[in-house]
C-alpha cells in the first residue's frame, strides 16, 4: 500500500512539473521570439518605405508612415503563429528623420491549471531609427 501511494505522488508531481515547464517555455520563447521578430520586421519595413523621390530631390532620408504601417502589418501577419493573439500599436512615427516606435502585445494560449484558465500578455516595445551612409564617404572604411 505504501508503494502505491508514493507512485501516485510521483505521477501528480510529474504532471505539475510538466505544466510548469510548458508555462515557462511558452512565456520565454514568446518574449525572445517577439523581440527579434519585431526588430527584423521594423528594419525591413522601414527600408521598404523609404521615399526615394524625396531622397533624390533633397538628399535627405524620409519614410512614408502609411507605407511603413502597411509593410509592418503584412510582414508580421506572414510570420506570426495562429495560436497567439497579438495587438500591434504604432507610436511616434516620424517621417524625417525616420524613427518609429512599435509595440506588440502577445497573449499566450490558455493553460488550464487546476480547472482555472491562465493567460499571460507579453509586451515588447521597440524604438527604431533608420540611418543610411553615403558610399562615397571615405570615413566609413577607416
Amino acid at each position: 500500500m505504501k508503494e502505491s501511494v508514493w507512485g501516485w505522488w510521483f505521477l501528480v508531481l510529474g504532471l505539475i512539473m510538466i505544466a510548469i515547464v510548458m508555462l515557462i517555455t511558452d512565456m520565454t520563447t514568446t518574449h525572445e521570439q517577439n523581440y527579434y521578430m519585431l526588430k527584423e520586421i521594423s528594419e525591413a519595413s522601414m527600408m521598404e518605405s523609404v521615399d526615394y523621390a524625396y531622397y533624390r530631390k533633397y538628399g535627405d532620408l524620409r519614410i512614408n508612415s502609411e507605407k511603413f504601417m502597411e509593410n509592418f502589418i503584412r510582414r508580421y501577419s506572414e510570420i506570426v503563429t495562429i495560436n497567439k493573439t497579438s495587438k500591434i500599436s504604432f507610436y511616434d512615427i516620424y517621417e524625417s528623420p525616420p524613427k518609429v516606435t512599435v509595440e506588440v502585445a502577445t497573449r499566450s494560449s490558455q493553460i488550464l491549471i487546476d480547472s482555472t484558465s491562465t493567460t499571460f500578455e507579453i509586451t515588447n516595445r521597440l524604438d527604431a531609427i533608420l540611418e543610411m551612409y553615403s558610399v562615397t564617404d571615405p570615413t566609413i572604411y577607416n
